[in-house]
């Protein structure tokens, strides 16, 4: 009597996942991350509201529908050759980019000095600098203000805000030397057995070294001068030749408080320049601020 084997079926080994299966996981990822997408949210929903009211035709604007009827795209058109909007955003990065670049140059040195050099009253300079941190700018804006206006004539003008750039910033101090404070001394003596100055370590040996803080630095300066409303107000209110995108935004909504469609377009194109350089630059940014050392 001949005995036959029953085998069971085959297997296929790339059977794709039942779509009951992708649905469950799918709800665990969203249950496991409930928290940080609705922190998300928080934040994203009102920069999709601004540009969705930026392209609504201006009827549409005035109403509670939140999707565009029809994409309005001259909008932003209209926005750019609005007068004095291009002398805006050029006085803008001027202001920015001047000041990023005066800071780093004033700052780098000084906070060098306190992370690697070793003299008397070096724990009250950084005393010093730390108070500074301290100190709101309200508090010295109007002797300020009298010295650049009474001595210099400068008011009605960015130089008063550009200027003192030049001869350091606290937070930018403290942070650069807080990085610093990481690079191991060993390749400063070897710098300096191979017959380098302080000023040629500095430039061949800490500033590369020292580029994740550099970036985190140069973006904090670039966006605090970009966004920068108290400053302008205070100094170049008088003139609408050096008006900046901030305070210019204020002026341009007060012309236009009733095209809410324009006044969106508007804060868009201040806003563009700030996130696409800061997506950009995150890695190095992040990497500057947590302060992780010196890759090898």
């Amino acid at each position: 009597m001949a005995v036959t084997s029953v085998l069971p079926p085959p297997v296929a080994l790339d059977q794709p996942e039942p779509r009951t299966g992708r649905r469950t996981t799918f709800l665990n990822w969203v249950a496991l991350h409930s928290l940080a997408i609705a922190v998300a949210l928080v934040f994203v929903l009102p920069f999709v509201f601004v540009f969705l009211t930026s392209v609504m035709s201006d009827q549409q604007a005035l109403t509670s529908n939140l999707w565009p009827a029809q994409w309005r795209w001259d909008n932003y058109v209209r926005v750019w050759h609005t007068p004095g909007f291009l002398t805006w955003w050029r006085n803008t990065l001027v202001y920015a980019v001047a000041g990023t670049a005066l800071t780093l140059l004033s700052s780098l040195p000084v906070a060098y000095a306190l992370a690697k050099f070793r003299f008397r009253g070096r724990n009250l300079a950084l005393m010093a600098v730390v108070s500074m941190m301290m100190l709101p700018p309200q508090v010295t804006v109007i002797p300020m203000y009298l010295v650049w206006a009474k001595q210099f004539h400068l008011t009605g003008s960015l130089w008063p805000l550009i200027i003192p750039m030049a001869f350091g910033d606290a937070f930018s101090i403290f942070l650069l030397r807080q990085f610093l404070l990481t690079i191991p001394d060993e390749y400063l003596e070897a710098a300096r057995i191979d017959g380098c100055g302080h000023v040629r370590t500095l430039l061949q040996v800490v500033l590369p070294m020292a580029k994740p803080a550099i970036a985190a630095v140069a973006l904090f300066q670039f966006f605090y001068c970009w966004n920068d409303y108290f400053g302008p107000q205070i100094y170049a209110s008088e003139n609408p030749a050096a008006w900046t995108l901030s305070y210019g935004l204020e002026s341009f909504k007060g012309a236009h408080h009733t095209n809410w469609n324009l006044t969106m377009a508007a804060t868009v194109l201040v806003m563009a320049p700030v996130i696409i350089l800061f997506f950009f630059a995150q890695k190095a940014f992040i990497e500057g601020v947590t302060l992780t050392g010196v890759k090898g």
